[in-house]
């Protein structure tokens, strides 16, 4: 992390071009500790040293904000501010967020808390932040021109308000929303139970990430703002696989995700090996007798979804998106299909002129995850995960929670890929099957056709030529 000696003095090349939103050092002096944060690794929770005690969170590929407490009030510093988010290793985009990420860091705090949040714009136009699903006072709310003006730049709000509720939320701006929720600017916020809640259970792990997506053209840095459905990255906190970082959790854990949506569209998450149940919306927790175990849950724009389950198979389970192109990356929306294409011969004429040039999509899709072609700089490969089989032909929104014995409490760090017993791997069969008896046993049809032809006719559909002269 880096020290507000340092954020004051140039918190990087990006934020020091945006000269117009200067925020001076003797209106920085009485406020919290501005803390950013620059790498996109899974910080450790932060157990609270201050205030009342709770079980933190682990935000993926994320962190969590450190506060102060001023007379009985829980005080944060959010900066908005231009950032580089590497999203995968090697890819780097240039976002919009708060405190050197996109997202920003999650806030933490518990039912009762007096809280609050001093803003900060470094932006180089207004903006405010919206307390998504919170109960508090109207002239909080975030939304410019109705509950407050907005916060011009180079200046510093201050939003103040009580944490009424426990539950899994989260803030965003309601300010230009288009181009700022397009440019990254989001973060997650967790109330934490202030007593036993007899509908929120104690957990040993939690986990937290939003769902964001991009429109960045492969080779350039930022996002296109005014994409409505044709989004190309598909990401959990501004980070896309093979850089979205396992959930690892130990064996019979009790373990909750909670995650919220921010894109344009519905996203149903999926999870592998295990059951889980749905226990909160942005609503709160829901009630017990509402409860059903599912391996797959949609969650649809602006909501929030925390799920638990026991994990109690070992193994590297896939966690995903179960929207096909969701887990791809750098997707192209005009490239046509050439499943079954034979154009061999046009490549042998194409290669006298063009000597590296490669046939691709003929057989699908996966061969690309085994080609080593040039890519324009600063560009995500489309399916670049390797895992202990080879390739895993995945990108977009998918993950691993990887379940292990021995996995010491607190632990986060990867402990590799699992060793499965032998015999419980999938193998290459090279021998014969007999016919089993059902075959033998099924029939060719509910009913005996009365008259067959005496010759099997192939259908065939020819379109007329010359246009459309003579139709009326």
């Amino acid at each position: 992390m880096v020290s507000r000696r340092n954020f004051i003095g140039g918190a990087g090349a990006v934020t020091a071009a945006v000269s117009a939103a200067a925020v001076s050092k003797v209106a920085m002096a009485a406020l919290p500790e501005p803390v950013i944060q620059t790498k996109p690794d899974t910080m450790p929770p932060l157990v609270p040293n201050t205030g009342r005690p709770y079980n933190p969170v682990v935000t993926l590929n994320g962190w969590t904000l450190p506060w102060r407490m001023n007379n009985g009030v829980k005080e944060f510093h959010l900066v908005a501010e231009p950032v580089v988010r590497e999203m995968s290793p090697g890819f780097k985009a240039h976002l919009w967020g708060y405190n050197g990420q996109s997202p920003g860091p999650t806030i933490e705090v518990v039912e009762g808390d007096r809280v609050r949040i001093f803003v900060t714009n470094k932006l180089g136009e207004l903006t405010s932040i919206h307390w998504h699903g919170q109960r508090l006072p109207n002239g909080m709310d975030g939304v410019t021109g109705l509950n407050q003006p907005g916060i011009p730049p180079g200046k510093t709000y201050v939003y103040e308000f009580v944490a009424r509720r426990p539950g899994t939320f989260m803030y965003h701006p309601h300010a230009d929303e288009m181009v700022q929720m397009a440019m990254g600017m989001m973060g997650f916020w967790i109330t934490h139970p202030k007593n036993k809640h007899p509908l929120i259970d104690e957990v040993d792990r939690d986990f937290c990430f939003l769902l964001n997506a991009y429109d960045i053209d492969p080779g350039s840095y930022t996002p296109k703002i005014m994409t409505m459905l044709d989004f190309n990255l598909w990401s959990w906190n501004s980070r896309i696989f093979p850089g979205i970082d396992p959930l690892v959790v130990s064996h019979m854990d009790k373990v909750r995700i909670r995650i919220g949506n921010l894109t344009m569209t519905n996203h149903p998450i999926h999870l592998h090996g295990h059951e889980f149940l749905v226990t909160g919306t942005d609503g709160g927790p829901t009630p017990k007798s509402t409860r059903k175990y599912e391996v797959t849950e949609d969650i649809a724009v602006g909501q929030m979804r925390q799920v638990e389950f026991l994990a109690d198979e070992e193994g590297d389970w896939a966690f995903h998106c179960h929207k096909s192109h969701h887990t791809m990356n750098a997707m192209g929306h005009d490239v046509p299909t050439m499943i079954g294409v034979d154009h061999r011969g046009v490549a042998r004429q194409i290669t006298k002129l063009v000597p590296e040039y490669m046939v691709m999509g003929e057989r699908g899709m996966k061969d690309m995850t085994e080609m080593e072609m040039p890519l324009p700089d600063n560009t995500a490969a489309m399916m670049t995960g390797q895992g202990p089989f080879g390739s895993v032909g995945m990108g977009g929104m998918f993950s691993v929670v990887k379940v292990r014995k021995g996995q010491r409490r607190g632990d986060y760090s990867d402990p590799g890929w699992y060793k499965h017993p032998p015999g419980t791997v999938a193998y290459e069969f090279t021998g014969q099957l007999p016919d089993p008896a059902r075959f033998k046993a099924e029939g060719s049809g509910s009913m005996p056709s009365v008259a067959k032809p005496g010759q099997e006719v192939e259908v065939k559909v020819r379109k007329p030529g010359g246009g459309h002269a003579g139709h009326n």
